[in-house]
């Protein structure tokens, strides 16, 4: 456990960790100093003055908060006359070239301008002259676009570049009111994790031409989510509004801090990931390559697999651990072989040394958990003798597998989104994708995480665990398969499946020691 202080902040004592800085360290308590240049993961730059603080009987007696460490016997004030007054002073300067442009910015509702004029400030302005005009709509590249005139100088997109990417193509140029964030010529934002910069703008200077004017900040509703774009399983907001008459749509992912996992940021390509959870959705059942209603489809493949002399599993490593387990119960039932065969998730040097991984998939760390198969041999021997080839959301076609060489077993597709293996189906069951569900996954580093539904449609696909329940499954959902695993999984048998921390858990090195990807 930490070292703890005790200091008073405006004549009340607190306990707080040893080591932070003020701004950090009375936050944990809930305690809130204004800042717009501080960033925990930026460090201390200290250029808006925001933070500034009144010490008693301290020398100076007035401190930048974000570059003051805490010490044992402190006296901080944040509500003197000196410093609230020093608050307007700073919001005054902040607002004398700010547009007023709130009704159309996309950070609206989320702008720590708007928070801190409402909360410091409200006056009226005294600004009689025209404002400074600064340019708009600046394609900076890499899918972020600037508006000038909103910036206020607090360089988190310029440390980001220089300490974070230490790509450095963002600097400030010329000085006093002339001074402007630009890129370098000829060298636009070229990082793989550029994006970023847009969550880090506190005003909205900062936009994504992805999102840009697409949907206000206070419509959307913000829920939780683990990122399935690579096998470092990063957390994220899953950002989502359904507009009267219409379908809940997700808008945008944002990371979300898990210093364990990814810390406060994502890469531009996961983000991006949102995208195939509106588009590609697999949405009509098949019964014998004909269209039918769900419950058709289902009855239909059950009656099949019943039939089926030489059943053969197909497991997505996108997958969740409960579906993994599910599917795993249910070969067992109907004596099927079971392969996760899926080197085409994998893409060979793709990955750097920060977030982003080779391995596309997010749960494949569970196959070697569970027991799970998942070679080229393995999967073309139980190929030639299958008859009924169930695949459970298994895009084989990064694989190299087509549908010519998938022989003469007749096809089932379980899963999300549309994909070769889907076109080729005599039966499909659409399934609600990971954004739709409620799982657990175990990503690259061994660290046990748990997502919770976040979208709910309209109308709302079927989960994978409801679905292999009707095929014969004995798992009735996702708490009976915790509950399940935690009984015959050795990894998990002293684990509490059902109560996994917020941000997560690493398993043990005996919990995973043979876990190789």
């Amino acid at each position: 456990m930490a070292d703890t202080i005790k200091l008073s902040v405006n004549g009340v004592e607190v306990e707080v960790q040893a080591g932070k800085n003020l701004v950090d360290a009375v936050a944990a308590v809930g305690i809130e100093i204004p800042h717009i240049c501080y960033h925990p993961a930026l460090g201390a730059d200290g250029n808006c003055r925001m933070c500034l603080v009144e010490i008693e009987d301290g020398r100076p007696p007035l401190v930048p908060a974000c570059k003051t460490r805490a010490v044992e016997g402190m006296k901080v004030r944040l509500d003197s006359e000196k410093i609230k007054k020093i608050q307007r002073d700073i919001m005054e300067f902040e607002l004398i070239n700010h547009p007023i442009d709130c009704p159309i910015c996309d950070q609206a509702g989320e702008c720590i301008l708007q928070d801190y004029y409402m909360k410091y400030d409200g006056a009226q302005s005294r600004m009689r002259v025209p404002q400074v005009v600064k340019g708009k709509k600046i394609d900076f590249g890499a899918g972020v676009v600037h508006d000038q005139e909103r910036c206020v100088l607090c360089a988190r997109c310029v440390r980001f570049t220089r300490l974070i990417t230490k790509t450095g193509e963002l600097g400030i140029v010329n000085r006093t009111d002339q001074a402007r964030v630009n890129i370098f010529p000829g060298r636009p934002l070229s990082n793989r994790y550029s994006l970023n910069v847009v969550d880090l703008c506190p005003v909205g200077a900062m936009t994504s031409s992805d999102f840009r004017f697409k949907q206000r900040a206070w419509f959307l509703t913000k829920s939780k989510g683990i990122c399935h774009g690579c096998s470092k399983g990063c957390n994220i907001f899953i950002d989502h509004n359904r507009e009267k008459y219409q379908d809940d749509i997700i808008y945008r992912y944002r990371p979300r801090h898990n210093e364990q996992v990814n810390g406060y940021f994502i890469c531009d390509a996961g983000r991006m990931t949102y995208k195939q959870e509106n588009e590609k959705r697999l949405r009509t059942p098949l019964a014998s390559g004909q269209q039918a209603d769900l419950e058709s489809a289902i009855n239909a493949l059950k009656r099949r697999l019943d039939q089926a002399a030489n059943p053969f599993f197909v497991v997505s490593p996108n997958c969740s651990l409960e579906q993994m387990h599910a599917i795993q119960q249910l070969a067992a039932q109907k004596k099927a072989t079971v392969s996760g065969f899926s080197e085409g998730y994998i893409q060979e040097g793709d990955g750097d040394d920060w977030l982003i991984q080779d391995d596309k998939a997010a749960n494949r760390a569970a196959f070697a958990v569970l027991g799970i198969d998942e070679t080229k041999e393995v999967f073309n021997s139980a190929l030639k003798g299958a008859d009924l080839v169930v695949n459970f959301g298994n895009d084989l076609s990064l694989s190299g597998v087509n549908n010519t060489s998938l022989g003469t077993a007749e096809m089932a597709f379980i899963g999300s989104y549309a994909n070769s293996c889907a076109d080729a189906a005599a039966y499909l069951v659409p399934v609600a994708s990971y954004s739709e569900d409620s799982g657990s996954i175990i990503n690259v580093d061994g660290v046990l995480q748990r997502y919770e539904t976040a979208v709910k449609k309209n109308v709302p696909f079927p989960n994978m665990l409801s679905v292999i329940r009707q095929l014969g499954g004995g798992l009735d959902d996702v708490q009976a398969a915790r509950t399940s695993l935690g009984n015959t999984v050795e990894a998990f048998k002293k684990l509490d499946l059902q109560n996994i921390p917020a941000q997560g858990l690493a398993l043990t090195a005996s919990e995973v020691g043979n876990v190789t990807a």
